[in-house]
């Protein structure tokens, strides 16, 4: 078993815990500018005041779990870091059908169980179901912000179940419309393969919201057209504007060959795909391809015409990001010397 690395915390300030409870002093408090502008659950505004107490475990209930995604490693490092610091920080509730329901501090409860600990410092808010939400939101965005499938869970939640328009869930929680409506668009606008890849980390974020702008029955095809392909994110983003005005014959050809397609329509060729190498050494490919391209475009640029088609407002503003230049590309060479086997690089010169 792979001993989970520590946590950046200092024992020797923390207190120490023995299978008991030990009283925390409460931390700062967390952004939730979005629930005092709105007036939605005015206790918040006091949650820090909030006395912290223990309460068994059995006795912390996790409805609110089904807005954060699981995390097992997480979850095991946690139960390391209580068993060698104890409880630092205490855990955020709010109270429901005369229950605690965790809004904050799901991975630590479950560290608690595997480490046998019958207790855990709970701070309880009397707070409603929006600022809840809005709450798991804030208090989960401290140190590491959700990610963005936790985000739209709770957004679609705002919005879906408890009635607020888009832009009275994006006042609530501090965030502009726009990013409330590309949130919903992961869940409400996206296939159900491409749900479970965003859930397992599998697709990136970038290209989901690239299959959104397709009809739900497109999405898996592109999906795996692009998988099979590796087409790069700005490939599919070209795949996806022909797809969005093409005829099936034309959208069975673009599938087939998408790569052949671009270079027809834009007359620019897309990066290749050396069957030798493996993905990481494509994608490093493509990287140095166009990196070289651009260089070479430069180093022509300034032997023709150069200096000479600049006005000396332009050099004077232009100079910093020529230092810049200079200095990175120094920066890689001697990165290539020291990293590269020599051999390999003097066979190519």
């Amino acid at each position: 078993m792979v001993r989970p690395r520590a946590l950046p915390y200092d024992p020797q300030t923390q207190p120490r815990v023995g299978n008991g409870w030990v009283p925390v002093r409460p931390g700062p408090p967390l952004p939730l500018s979005g629930l005092q502008r709105t007036g939605e659950g005015m206790a918040v505004r006091n949650w820090e005041n909030a006395e912290a107490r223990p309460l068994l475990l059995e006795e912390l209930g996790e409805r609110y779990r089904r807005y954060r995604l699981a995390d097992p490693a997480a979850e095991t490092a946690m139960a390391w870091s209580l068993c060698r610091y104890g409880q630092l920080a205490p855990l955020t509730a709010c109270r429901r059908d005369g229950r605690a329901e965790l809004l904050d501090g799901f991975k630590r409860r479950s560290a608690a169980a595997q480490a046998s600990w019958p207790t855990l410092s709970v701070r309880v808010l009397e707070i409603d179901e929006r600022s809840a939400k809005a709450a798991i939101f804030g208090l989960n965005s401290v140190g590491r912000r959700p990610q963005e499938l936790e985000e739209a869970w709770i957004v679609q939640a705002l919005v879906r179940e408890d009635g607020l328009s888009q832009l009275e869930a994006a006042e609530l929680l501090g965030r502009h419309r726009s990013w409330v409506c590309r949130r919903l668009a992961l869940l409400e606008r996206l296939c159900d393969e491409a749900q479970a890849e965003l859930r397992l980390g599998v697709l990136s974020v970038g290209l989901a919201r690239q299959l959104t702008r397709l009809p739900v029955g497109n999405q898996a095809a592109v999906l795996a057209t692009a998988r099979r392909a590796t087409l790069t994110m700005t490939e599919v983003q070209g795949v996806i504007d022909l797809l969005r005005g093409a005829t099936p014959e034309q959208e069975a050809l673009l599938l087939q060959d998408p790569r052949a397609a671009l270079l027809q329509t834009t007359g620019v060729p897309g990066p290749g795909r050396d069957p030798r190498l493996s993905p990481a050494g494509n994608r490093l490919a493509r990287h140095l391809g166009m990196l070289l391209e651009l260089l070479g475009r430069l180093e022509n640029w300034q032997r023709h015409p150069g200096l000479a088609e600049l006005k000396r407002e332009d050099c004077r503003l232009l100079a910093p990001l020529f230092a810049r230049l200079s200095r990175d590309a120094r920066r890689v060479a001697n990165l290539v010397d020291e990293l590269w086997p020599a051999e390999l690089l003097e066979s190519c010169s």
